[in-house]
């Protein structure tokens, strides 16, 4: 197989798994269901990713990692800020694109307890939230630095806390859209539990 078509093999088995995981989930995906979304043959399952629950892991592990630089876009592809913009900003990019995801909300959620039994499933997710953080340490350095301010906590934690509530809203949008806070909403939350609490 030459480089060129091998790659094109593997992207196009990548996004037939994320088409297959949002329409089927990830039990019920089988390997010809991927073979027939990614337009490949079996063979290149295996060639790529040694087997159809390894190519199922990368493609829930890829979604996680475009959320991420989703967020990366949307705090810094303007101009500087406050804080509290750029604060502002990473919700934004966190919860209020629910209902352009909303498939691949469910595909990540039906990652989890798949995950419980799946030890290479969790190693994967373990490590695209691994990532997520430290991209997410990054972005907190980078707009401190661009702020000129400094962090009053350390960015690692910020970081999980937020993820946190970027979780637990996703969980509580997938159930009831309508009663879940947006983001400014929740950046005016935590302004005031801030103000309370110090």
């Amino acid at each position: 197989m030459a480089p060129k078509e091998a790659g094109g093999y593997r992207d196009r088995l990548l996004a037939g798994a994320v088409a297959c995981l949002q329409e089927k989930g990830y039990a019920r995906t089988t390997a010809r269901d991927l073979v027939t979304a990614s337009g490949t043959n079996l063979a290149s399952i295996g060639y790529h990713f040694g087997g159809k629950d390894a190519l199922l892991n990368e493609a829930i592990a890829a979604v996680f990692e475009q959320w991420t630089a989703r967020v990366e876009h949307s705090m810094f592809d303007s101009r500087p800020a406050t804080p509290r913009e750029m604060l502002e900003r990473a919700m934004t990019a966190l919860v209020d694109v629910f209902e352009d995801l909303g498939p691949q909300l469910v595909l990540c959620v039906e990652g989890y307890p798949a995950a419980l039994r799946e030890p290479v499933l969790r190693q994967k997710l373990a490590e695209a939230y691994a990532r997520g953080r430290a991209a997410g340490t990054d972005m907190i350095r980078r707009a401190a630095d661009q702020l000129g301010v400094e962090l009053p906590m350390a960015p690692e934690v910020l970081v999980s806390v937020l993820i946190a509530i970027s979780d637990g809203l996703m969980l509580q949008w997938l159930l009831d859209p309508a009663a879940t806070p947006d983001a400014r909403q929740v950046v005016d939350t935590l302004a005031t539990l801030s103000a309370f609490i110090a």
